[in-house]
């Protein structure tokens, strides 16, 4: 099935992925990376500072989502995504409100929990259930989400900085995510039943079994996929974090840097796309030990950028990554570990991927608080993805003869 039909017998419930993971954005690092300047002259703080709140907020929602995540296994989507988007938006108000950086904390840790945990949670664990045989296709499909997110927020708000004031666009951001709301109660009126509310429907993992989040926990290969989940989370999350920074010591413009957003975007859209095809026709396996690589190029890349024009170079390859990540990742829990679970053992690798986002920005703005440049920290990143690509490999290696596939 090509995507233009399998998008059209099933636009519905990708639309509401879509959405879904599109909201994700007012909660992702990217987008509240762009009031980084403002924040720190607001409440006083230096990289560092700034940093260190961003990771406890970001570690104590990623603590939060080892329970919050298992809700997805309990509730329909439509039931949790209206709780959660309720409180996106009152995060959002909170956020144009607050003049406490103690306050600053439980922000951050909010916006986190319900915009990058539990709102991509929702998306991923939705498409994976929903889809079998086509779930690369599904999910490949509704993280356009993040990518039109990626593509067109950050070009509208830093044009709005001109004309309004930073806290004002955050009661913006609040107000479309209530706009949300009710055209995702609608695409979801006749939610289609999750697969794991269907016995029948069950698809099971390694040896033939069903496992549990405990089981799961006390497997190997998990382990081994660790630093794979973690990596991309902390150090994209802190290319986007340190952005202004990044621009002040390249002597580029934010403007022009946020410019480059669409042709990276294009770049992930493509790489997701393929990444989609390919994981349905060969398996995750074979896309698994692969997905790293264009990471840890792309931190060369952008470690020896000179120009604007690199700096571009370095995020289309940086791209491919996102877009081969979005996909292969999701598909990989319901492949090796089944989808009668997928939302418990879903959370932990999300509770991971925010401890991972918490990481990031607060490593990088130690160190550049101790005087080493985010671009001089590039390359022991790369040295980071090729080592997690490694590990990753060897874990399907191991571990692929018990799918019995």
């Amino acid at each position: 099935m090509n995507y233009l039909k399998f998008l059209r017998l099933n636009w519905l419930f990708l639309l509401a992925g879509f959405l879904l993971t599109f909201t994700s954005s007012y909660g992702q690092t990217y987008f509240i990376s762009l009031f980084a300047g403002e924040i720190k002259t607001d409440f006083g703080l230096s990289d560092g500072q700034w940093g260190g709140i961003y990771t406890i907020g970001t570690t104590l929602s990623a603590i939060a989502m080892v329970w919050a995540g298992v809700l997805t296994d309990r509730f329909r989507v439509r039931v949790l995504a209206l709780g959660v988007m309720l409180a996106l938006a009152a995060a959002c108000v909170l956020m144009a409100v607050n003049t406490s950086w103690i306050l600053l904390v439980l922000v951050i840790f909010a916006l986190r929990l319900t915009g990058q945990g539990m709102m991509s949670q929702l998306g991923a664990v939705a498409m994976v259930r929903w889809f079998e045989a086509t779930r690369g296709k599904a999910l490949s499909l509704a993280s356009m989400g993040f990518a039109a997110g990626q593509a067109i927020l950050p070009v509208a708000f830093v044009g709005l900085f001109a004309v309004a004031h930073w806290r004002s666009l955050w009661v913006l951001a609040a107000v479309l995510v209530i706009l949300t709301i009710p055209v995702i109660m609608l695409l979801l009126r006749q939610e289609r039943t999750p697969q794991s509310m269907a016995d029948e429907a069950q698809i099971a993992g390694m040896n033939g079994i069903h496992w549990t989040r405990a089981q799961m926990l006390r497997s190997g290969l998990f382990f081994l996929m660790i630093p794979m989940i973690v990596g991309p989370s902390a150090w994209g999350t802190a290319l986007f974090f340190q952005q202004v920074h990044l621009v002040e010591v390249k002597g580029w413009q934010l403007v022009a840097f946020v410019a480059l957003m669409p042709i990276y975007t294009v770049s992930s859209v493509s790489a997701t796309f393929v990444s989609g095809w390919a994981i349905d026709r060969f398996g995750v396996s074979r896309i698994v030990p692969f997905q790293m690589l264009p990471f840890a190029a792309s931190f060369a890349v952008l470690a020896y950028a000179d120009t604007i024009f690199m700096a571009g170079v370095g995020l289309v390859i940086f791209g491919l990554g996102q877009g081969m990540q979005s996909t292969a990742t999701s598909t990989f829990w319901a492949e090796y570990y089944g989808t009668r679970y997928i939302g418990s053992i879903k959370s932990v690798a999300a509770a991971l991927m925010v401890f991972g986002s918490a990481i990031g920005p607060g490593v990088t703005g130690v160190l550049i608080d101790l005087g080493i440049t985010f671009p001089e920290q590039m390359l022991p990143i790369s040295v980071y993805y090729l080592i997690a690509a490694g590990l990753a490999t060897y874990g399907i290696i191991r571990y692929y003869p018990t799918l019995g596939r």
